[in-house]
């Protein structure tokens, strides 16, 4: 594996990641909230990681095929489609370690319905990465990487190796994926989709070390911003100095959950106000706690005031949520006391 060093900016890095999660984590937003921001993320990483790659879809494009839950009907929609299903169901794959049979699995229901021959199969010729230019009227390839391997059993040993290292190496969890990232790049396992597998695999490997990633942020948000710095700093670890990858990489979780809890803040905002007023009738209930030691059931509220058990049993609860009064027990046995 390769070398790294503890860079002033990835000791920062790391400090402020774990105190912006905690951050997100101390919100309690309402349920549906939560589901809406998570849906979106969902969503917004699908159509990122995709673009990334090269698919034409645009964000509406991309909403409108995975909220109307209708089948794509062409490669461009069933990649899209594909990556959404696979980090949508992602938790399946928390309980039990990364093996290579997790990476075939990802890889095959990536390219279900794009790229049957290759799909959930290790590569078994020479591929290049790079990019096409023009020089003397002819289209080249300049290469940016060339994978180490370029037969089936030699790639197979090496993944077996690198998820080997994956779970006896005692780093530190950010650095750990990041180096995991990195070197599952510079094998290329596949023919093609390694991009958007590795960041799927990057996905369950936060999840994994209890960073809820589809709950809270989009990872390749940041990857976005600036395609090629990406591809430069990934393989900059290629001559084995991970320093400058990991100083990026970090970078990324850094940016990554900044603009989770701006958005978290921006949809707290959403919320409409509560009073915590109690109303008039509320203040009738408040009134039967003539003392903080005085415990009221729900049947005992409704025989003093004349009302229903379900009514009493509505006025207690606003009064919970309201934090004026405090609920014990449950179901039949429960009762409530004032909230000092």
């Amino acid at each position: 594996m390769n070398k790294f060093r503890f860079t002033p900016k990835i000791l920062h890095n790391i400090s402020m990641i774990e105190r912006l999660y905690g951050q997100l984590e101390s919100y309690h937003l309402p349920k549906e909230l939560q589901l809406n921001l998570e849906r979106n993320n969902l969503i917004q990483s699908s159509y990122v990681s995709n673009s990334i790659e090269g698919n034409p879809l645009s964000l509406p494009e991309v909403t409108n095929l995975l909220l109307g839950d209708r089948l794509p009907v062409n490669r461009d929609e069933k990649e899209v489609r594909n990556y959404y299903d696979i980090l949508s169901s992602l938790h399946s794959y928390i309980t039990d370690p990364i093996t290579i049979q997790t990476v075939l699995a990802i890889h095959k229901k990536l390219l279900e319905g794009v790229e049957y021959d290759i799909s959930g199969v290790f590569r078994d010729r020479r591929v290049v990465v790079g990019r096409h230019i023009v020089k003397d009227g002819q289209v080249q390839i300049k290469v940016k990487h060339e994978p180490p391997y370029h037969d089936k059993k030699r790639i197979e040993t090496a993944v077996q190796q690198l998820i080997e290292w994956l779970k006896t190496t005692d780093a530190l969890p950010i650095i750990k994926i990041g180096l995991f990232h990195h070197q599952y790049v510079y094998i290329h396992p596949f023919a093609d989709g390694n991009g958007r597998t590795i960041r799927l695999l990057t996905a369950l490997l936060l999840l994994q070390n209890s960073y809820a990633i589809n709950k809270y942020f989009v990872l390749d948000d940041y990857y976005d911003i600036d395609r090629p710095a990406y591809s430069d700093a990934l393989h900059s670890a290629d001559k084995g100095d991970s320093t400058k990858w990991l100083e990026y990489f970090t970078d990324g979780i850094k940016y990554s959950l900044q603009s989770a809890l701006a958005k978290t803040k921006n949809a707290l905002t959403t919320i409409p106000k509560v009073s915590h007023r109690p109303t008039p009738r509320e203040h009738d209930v408040l009134a039967l706690f003539t003392s903080p030691q005085i415990e009221l059931t729900t049947s005992a509220a409704a025989k003093m005031l004349g009302v229903s058990r379900q009514q009493a049993q509505l006025l207690l609860s606003n009064l919970v949520n309201k934090g004026l009064v405090k609920k014990f027990g449950s179901t039949k046995s429960s009762y409530y006391k004032i909230n000092k």
